[in-house]
């Protein structure tokens, strides 16, 4: 098994009716900026706990670090609802700030769907980010308003589909097998020399064993629906412009979005977006994929602690 190098501790936290579950490494200093960290989707807080592992001593004991499991994910509970709506991410991570950093602002680090939080967020709210890093957050392709229809079809299907139990996550009889599930999806974690044991790790704060024994997966189906909406590039660019710390966008050496999207939404048009910050930086993670924070934890480290200072 994995072995933890810097163990975290969770809180309990009351955001917009939820209990929000928050892990925690460190300790609040006053006037120090926090470090938020925001996990993807299908996901949860715990999964980067092997990038706060590679992080230096200094930083580590300088810093406070939390990364919350988003509604309907890890330990926080999606209160009961049939989809999830981006605008509740940006709320809920208001209330968050509010909660743990109401005068000083953060550092804010999203991943895959928490990458597109935080860079929502910062345009939003661009007083309350010191610095913000966004990891393979890329959004998605441009859309026409012709789109709307078919999509809030789409959508009235998918729930339909939800309520009839069609999207439910298959549980698995052990936690070895969420393991195997986790190295056959992630291909370089399987590869890793000490891959196995951090998939086995993952999968204990991935899946729960049920009252059956099964181990199911937490997240919420409901999180498999589209969004009603469609995504509004000319909107999403007047956020980024008011995008006003400095910006670290990285990617993976793999292209591994690009073949999702089927050339629908390519590399340079995202690259294009970021122009619209004022102060942006590319870098790249070499031999890493999509979970980059779980293949190059170190090459990741030694990106962030330079950027986000001790």
């Amino acid at each position: 098994m994995y072995q933890v190098k810097r163990p975290s501790r969770c809180l309990r936290v009351p955001i917009r009716g939820l209990q929000y579950n928050v892990r925690c490494w460190g300790e609040p200093a006053p006037g120090q900026a926090p470090v938020v960290l925001l996990h993807g989707w299908m996901d949860v807080a715990a999964s980067f706990q092997f990038v706060v592992d590679a992080l230096s001593d200094t930083f580590v004991r300088n810093r406070f670090i939390i990364a919350p499991d988003w509604r309907g994910y890890g330990d926080t509970d999606g209160g009961g609802v049939d989809n999830y709506w981006f605008p509740d991410y940006v709320a809920d991570l208001e209330f968050l700030v509010d909660h743990f950093s109401p005068e000083t602002p953060i550092d804010l680090v999203g991943h895959s769907l928490g990458g597109n939080v935080a860079m929502f967020y910062a345009g939003i709210r661009p007083e309350r980010v010191r610095r913000l890093v966004n990891l393979e957050g890329f959004g998605g392709p441009p859309t026409e308003p012709a789109q709307a229809p078919g999509r809030y079809a789409d959508w009235l299907d998918q729930l339909k589909k939800f309520r009839r139990g069609e999207l439910a996550l298959r549980p698995y009889d052990t936690v070895d097998g969420v393991a195997r599930r986790l190295a056959k999806t992630n291909p370089r974690l399987a590869r890793d020399p000490a891959g196995r044991d951090k998939a086995e790790w993952l999968a204990g704060h991935w899946a729960r064993a049920n009252a059956q024994g099964q181990w199911e997966i937490l997240g919420d189906p409901a999180h498999k629906i589209i969004n009603a909406q469609l995504l509004r590039v000319d909107e999403l660019l007047e956020i980024y412009k008011r995008i006003t710390m400095p910006l670290l966008a990285v990617e993976a050496s793999d292209d591994e979005m690009w073949q999702w999207w089927r050339g629908r939404f390519t590399r340079e048009q995202y690259h294009e977006r970021l122009q619209s910050v004022p102060d942006c930086r590319i870098a790249v993670v070499d031999d890493a994929g999509h979970m980059l924070h779980h293949d190059q934890p170190g090459q990741l480290a030694a990106l962030l602690e330079p950027f986000l200072g001790g």
